[in-house]
């Protein structure tokens, strides 16, 4: 499992460098996965699906994006898994990036690195991040899942010793999660890889995958907090390293994703591995055309006037905004503030989470209120649900809606999609028009009683007017779709 952000002192691109990278819009680093097969079963992986070989990257498409990347301004390649040191081309891959003039940057953990990788490793200047995240051979087992793990890493951390690292290009860190079961030695841990000259890379665990299902490897928030400034003394007083305490990495934070994204193995184009929602496939479009028609990813390089809720008001907002994997998988929502933060526990109320009611980001009221719930937002899509009631305008006497409602339902659902984007930032209200329809077709009928679920998705946009493609149904059955045009006021001031 790779690392969901970037430590300072080695990790980090400095405040010019993003900068300057947001303006020209441009990438300073890519993670990417040649592969999602694995020789562990992390309790904890953000992985939630079977891997599918078939359909991975070929050796030329990873080839392609790494020059794309390259083209784009990216120093940095991050390789990620799976367990990349299983790819049966990977030195043939990292000697690639390294003619590239980029960095390699490998997370791995330990199981097929020899003596004669980590000596090649070396003579190529890859910084490497192994997997640790106990001293206790139990519990490091237990949380990759296999048995006789621990010996193995270890083994990968000398053998990587022996080559040459932690010295001069041979930059090693260790990747460890702070769970419950390592909670107690994590201090001690920390203190043993800094006097080794290893660079600890301890971050909190994001809520999606196996870690989602596992409530019991989360330390509660309180605990984390004390953790995190406990270690920021630690470093302070001993290193000479100082630094302020914020989730989701101790020693460092994340703001990945104004320079940098995911390529996933499938070729789809991700924020992160935490915030999965895909945002265009490199099959499909040059990597260049993805990132910058991409809403999500604009919004997050603008995360200072688009962060909602308490996250947006704090005090560090202008270099902070926590976690955005825990945002979206615990919120639904990408810009959302993070529920993990501790400053965020006393406010935890004005978080929004979806589902949630579309009153205050529809311009409708009472009856003509078509649309009652945004279940889901993603990559310019957004799915509503709502229930047909006897007291709307498009309802006859024999309970069935009118099939001249299914326009109004679709750009209610337009709208919901919008307004969630822009509530709690915008100092206006929002407000719509739908200016016309194409090609709308009819299947079915719905009846008082019936549940909707409307699925919106704004495939064009001109300024202000987009175009959206919208589908009805009720349960399996198709009732309507077509395509409408909008105008939503998006261009708002903000607070």
């Amino acid at each position: 499992m790779g690392g969901c952000g970037n430590m300072p002192f080695r990790f980090e691109f400095t405040p010019q460098d993003i900068k300057q990278a947001v303006s020209q819009a441009q990438l300073l680093s890519i993670e990417i996965e040649f592969s999602l097969k694995c020789n562990l079963r992390c309790p904890y992986c953000y992985i939630s699906t079977e891997p599918d070989p078939k359909n991975e990257l070929t050796a030329a498409e990873i080839r392609d994006v790494i020059v794309q990347a390259r083209d784009l301004g990216a120093r940095k390649i991050i390789i990620l898994g799976g367990e990349p040191l299983i790819y049966p081309r990977i030195m043939e891959k990292i000697e690639f990036i390294r003619e590239q003039g980029l960095q390699v940057e490998l997370f791995t953990n330990g199981m097929h690195l020899t003596q004669a990788r980590a000596r090649r490793l070396y003579e190529l200047g890859v910084h490497v991040v192994l997997k640790m995240n106990s001293f206790k051979d139990e519990i490091q087992d237990k949380l990759v899942g296999i048995p006789g793990t621990a010996k193995k890493m270890r083994a990968a951390l000398a053998h990587l010793q022996e080559a040459g690292y932690p010295h001069g290009e041979g930059f090693l860190a260790v990747s460890t999660v702070i769970c419950q079961d390592n909670f107690p030695e994590l201090t001690a841990l920390w203190i043993w890889l800094r006097d080794q000259g290893i660079l600890p890379y301890f971050e909190i665990l994001t809520p999606q995958g196996g870690a989602a299902k596992n409530d019991g490897l989360h330390v509660p928030t309180g605990d984390l907090e004390k953790f995190f400034h406990e270690i920021s003394e630690i470093d302070r007083t001993r290193y000479h390293q100082t630094w302020d305490p914020q989730p989701p990495l101790v020693g460092g934070k994340c703001l990945r994703h104004q320079f940098s994204c995911l390529i996933n193995a499938q070729g789809f184009v991700m924020p992160c591995v935490g915030l999965n929602v895909p945002v265009g496939n490199i099959r499909d479009k040059k990597l260049k055309d993805i990132l910058a028609e991409s809403e999500i990813v604009q919004d997050l390089r603008q995360f200072r006037n688009k962060i909602k809720g308490p996250c947006g008001k704090c005090e560090k907002a202008g270099d902070c905004y926590g976690c955005r994997g825990a945002a979206y998988q615990l919120t639904g929502d990408y810009l959302a503030s993070d529920p993990l933060c501790w400053n965020n526990e006393a406010c935890a109320h004005e978080i929004v989470k979806l589902p949630v009611e579309v009153n205050g980001f529809v311009l409708h009221e009472g009856p003509m209120l078509l649309v009652d719930r945004l279940m889901k937002i993603g990559e310019r899509t957004a799915e509503v649900e709502t229930t047909v009631r006897a007291d709307m305008p498009f309802v006859n006497q024999d309970g069935v809606l009118d099939e001249a409602a299914y326009l109004e339902i679709i750009a209610q659902a337009a709208a919901a999609m919008g307004g969630f984007r822009q509530y709690g930032t915008a100092s206006k209200k929002p407000a719509g028009f739908l200016l016309g329809t194409k090609q709308l077709e009819v299947f079915g009928r719905a009846r008082i009683g019936d549940v909707l679920l409307v699925s919106v998705h704004k495939f064009a946009e001109f300024g202000d007017f987009g175009m959206v493609k919208g589908s009805i149904t009720c349960g399996t059955k198709l009732l309507a779709q077509g395509e409408i045009k909008t105008w939503h006021n998006k261009a708002q001031e903000t607070t």
